[in-house]
């Protein structure tokens, strides 16, 4: 089947991009001049470059294609550099959703994430808001709401590997975030992490069995995984011992406001808020569905972090 992929040069785009190739699909996808370099296996790719605002450039992607996988997110915003979560989870997502329409597109796949809501930090509003427009298209859909999402990163970020760089590795404890007064609650809040092979995987495995039409899929890890594990585990993957300390997420959010906004400092309060909500799912029915075998969570799944 033709698949048009937007966003297939990022962290989870490129696994994607492999699982239509080995699943035998004939991928489309639209790549920005300066970022064709980042393609995975661009010999076996049909690739239009140009900007997705650009409505040549969206007709040769999409034209032949009888699905869409809409994937193009980021995880921190610049406004200063027009990066925003507006402008990538919500005005491009619905450019893209109209011209679906126009070329008459049998599927649309959209990347959303877990704990999306309408009044939340900028990230899940947006997201939020790209699934409502989404479901009121007429097109059939299939949205995926990852929870974590961990794997060999290639040179893109991700969440482990930028725990190792920002965290582990430094000579100082690791924080153990608790809200309020109660240090007995620090670092006991959880995520269901997914490997990025399990992601890509349920990705490619819908689009040819129309019971994903109209659905919106959960999608985490069989465990649940306190934050402090989190930390043990990556320590226990470099061969590290990481002293772990309680710290006050009201302290960090207030140093995240001064200097969030600047690249070098590794988180935001956005992020420290939808890090304290936790980001848990219950996918194992899901697992079994869709004939997907879970890849766990542990320090044997992530030694990728010791070959930096």
């Amino acid at each position: 089947m033709k698949v048009a992929l937007f966003g297939g040069t990022g962290f989870v785009g490129k696994y994607i991009a492999n699982a239509l190739i080995n699943s035998q699909h004939e991928v489309y996808t639209l790549i920005r001049p300066n970022s064709i370099g980042r393609l995975a296996e661009s010999n076996k790719i049909n690739v239009i470059t140009g900007e997705i605002n650009n409505s040549t450039a969206l007709e040769q992607t999409m034209m032949n294609c009888s699905v869409v996988i809409y994937n193009i997110g980021i995880i921190r915003e610049f406004p200063s550099k027009g990066i925003t979560y507006k402008k990538l989870h919500l005005q491009y997502t619905k450019l893209v959703i109209d011209s679906a329409k126009k070329y008459n597109i049998k599927h649309f796949i959209l990347m959303s994430a877990n704990g999306v809501k309408e009044q939340g930090t900028g990230y899940q509003s947006t997201k939020f808001f790209a699934e409502e427009y989404l479901k009121k298209s007429n097109l059939n859909y299939t949205i995926f709401r990852p929870s974590l999402i961990f794997g060999r990163p290639e040179g893109d970020k991700e969440f482990c590997s930028e725990l190792r760089d920002t965290m582990i590795k430094l000579p100082i404890p690791a924080p153990l975030f608790f809200d309020g007064v109660n240090i007995m609650n620090a670092g006991n809040f959880s995520m269901s992490p997914i490997h990025v092979e399990n992601v890509a995987d349920f990705f490619v495995k819908s689009i040819c069995n129309e019971q994903h039409y109209m659905q919106t899929y959960l999608l985490g890890g069989l465990d649940k995984v306190k934050w402090k594990d989190i930390i043990g585990t990556i320590a226990k993957a470099l061969r590290k011992n990481k002293f772990m300390i309680p710290a006050p997420v009201m302290i960090v959010k207030f140093i995240a406001f001064l200097f969030g906004r600047f690249s070098f400092f590794p988180i935001t309060t956005d992020q420290l808020t939808m890090l304290m909500e936790g980001n848990i799912c219950d996918s194992e029915q899901l697992f079994k569905d869709f004939q997907i075998n879970p890849i766990q969570f542990s320090s044997k799944s992530i030694s990728y972090l010791r070959k930096k």
